[in-house]
């Protein structure tokens, strides 16, 4: 089977944001991956919490396909370092994966078929 691996943001962890709509949007973009038949892991961190160990034990606990990069880490501007650091991390603890970007908690499994042989 097809591993995906989700890095992103974890809206329980971040101040002036009610985390409940993200959590659900997070839920139906795991079920869109289950319906295509897709495994999909999420690494969901926090920018004050060390978020580079995370990722790093994340990508080396199993063997991706793809690697989905969410939009909050890849286009919040005070947070360019990290999303720097992940793809750095990406290409050195799993060269063969894919990149892909997605733009919201539902369409990243658009943007790993985007990539997925």
């Amino acid at each position: 089977m097809t591993r995906v691996l989700v890095i992103g943001l974890d809206p329980a962890k971040l101040d002036g944001w009610d985390p409940e709509p993200v959590q659900a949007a997070n839920a139906r973009g795991r079920a869109r991956f289950d319906d295509r038949g897709i495994a999909a892991d999420y690494c969901l961190v926090s920018p004050g919490e060390r978020p580079e160990e995370a990722v790093e034990k994340a990508l080396t606990g199993q063997t991706y396909a793809c690697v989905v990069i969410g939009g909050g880490i890849r286009t919040h501007e005070p947070l360019a370092e990290l999303f720097e650091r992940v793809v750095n991390l990406v290409r050195r603890h799993a060269p063969a994966a894919a990149i892909a970007f997605g733009s919201s908690p539902e369409d990243c499994v658009d943007a790993a078929v985007r990539r997925l042989p």
